[in-house]
């Protein structure tokens, strides 16, 4: 099961957007979005470029929210769109694999289009109730997710109010991953907690 991180520097200590990556990387998740959409272009580079070179001590796989060309000439591994980014054929033409092309989803028809286009994942949501995602409508539910999880030929890693007492019966639904913000950025000993959802996750996916 994937454990996607996703940035947001104004949780950490200080605002520092390398500490709080480097952190998660070294703790264990697989892979790392950065999703600082107001920083400057330049800045961004040095960061991913950071991050990319420690990357090869963990395996971790290194993305970008949205900017494809940006990811690619930092060396990342790989970009993240959101449903209103540029559409996916195109991203995966001009950036074939092993640049990974991960899009946000908000429902099957989503899913399945994505997939078409040449996705490699997706994330859907939101699963549960969440603040950040109302605008995206109701959760889906685990019933409709597990549904959809399913129907899906590619992975679908659960986004929107996944906590950790949640990551076993995403994981029991058949979510290729889990990917969130404060799940992970919120933690107070990453190099502890992350490996224990990985042990939560692990639980989740032995039941029938």
């Amino acid at each position: 099961m994937i454990l996607y991180a996703i940035t947001d520097r104004r949780l950490s200590a200080g605002g520092d957007l390398l500490q709080q990556a480097s952190t998660l990387l070294r703790a264990g998740v697989d892979w790392l979005q950065v999703r600082e959409k107001d920083l400057p272009d330049r800045l961004l580079f040095d960061v991913l470029r950071i991050l990319v070179l420690e990357s090869r001590r963990f395996g971790t796989r290194i993305l970008l929210n949205g900017r494809s060309d940006l990811a690619s000439a930092a060396g990342a591994h790989g970009v993240h769109l959101p449903s209103d980014g540029l559409p996916t054929d195109s991203v995966r033409r001009a950036f074939p694999r092993p640049f990974l092309v991960v899009r946000s989803c908000h429902s099957e028809a989503e899913v399945m289009e994505a997939s078409a286009a040449g996705a490699d994942a997706v994330t859907l949501g939101p699963v549960y109730e969440t603040p950040s995602k109302s605008p995206f409508g109701r959760p889906l539910g685990i019933e409709r997710f597990a549904k959809i999880c399913r129907k899906a030929p590619l992975p679908v890693l659960a986004l929107g109010g996944v906590s950790a007492p949640r990551i076993g019966e995403v994981a029991a639904a058949g979510a290729g991953g889990v990917a969130a913000i404060r799940l992970f950025c919120g933690l107070s000993n990453p190099f502890l907690a992350i490996p224990a959802l990985r042990a939560l996750a692990e639980q989740g996916e032995k039941c029938p």
